[in-house]
């Protein structure tokens, strides 16, 4: 039998806590999301086209996470659906500039309805005096994580 200084305890790990509200949130907002015909990163994609228009498909795959190549079969399947425009031409530089349509936006409006009832709901379980000190840790971790190198991996 394996202890725990074999390994990860996993009942106090904050890693394994964290990837596991991760997972259960992504299979919410997938369920909430279903309705609107859209995938958790169509949906992320067109919510981040209202906020920063005119982004190029490499600045979406950043924000949303995802490798440039899935960014251009997501963009490729919301055109098709018309919910964004393509510039045929770059204004500058070789980045195409993405921007949402009507349809885009009505299609993001029943959407973020639906996220933001995901988002009410996982907070209406925490102490509301907790989620900004949450926030705040989440950000904290997140530099941290990023700064991360494991011993012996000198750059």
């Amino acid at each position: 039998m394996r202890s725990a200084s074999d390994g990860i305890d996993l009942d106090t790990a904050v890693g394994y806590r964290l990837k596991e509200a991760a997972s259960a949130y992504h299979a919410a907002m997938e369920r909430a999301l279903r309705p609107s015909g859209l995938t958790i990163t169509q949906y992320a994609t067109l919510e981040i086209l209202a906020q920063r228009p005119g982004l190029s498909s490499a600045e979406l795959a950043r924000a949303t996470f995802v490798t440039r190549q899935s960014m251009g079969a997501v963009l490729q399947a919301l055109a098709g659906e018309g919910l964004i425009d393509r510039a045929d031409e770059a204004p500058h530089g070789r980045a195409l500039p993405v921007d949402l349509t009507a349809a885009g936006r009505e299609r993001l409006r029943r959407a973020s309805t639906a996220v933001r009832s995901v988002e009410d709901h996982m907070l209406a379980a925490i102490d509301p005096g907790q989620t900004e000190p949450l926030r705040r840790s989440l950000d904290h971790a997140t530099r941290a994580l990023r700064d991360y190198s494991p011993p012996g991996d000198e750059d």
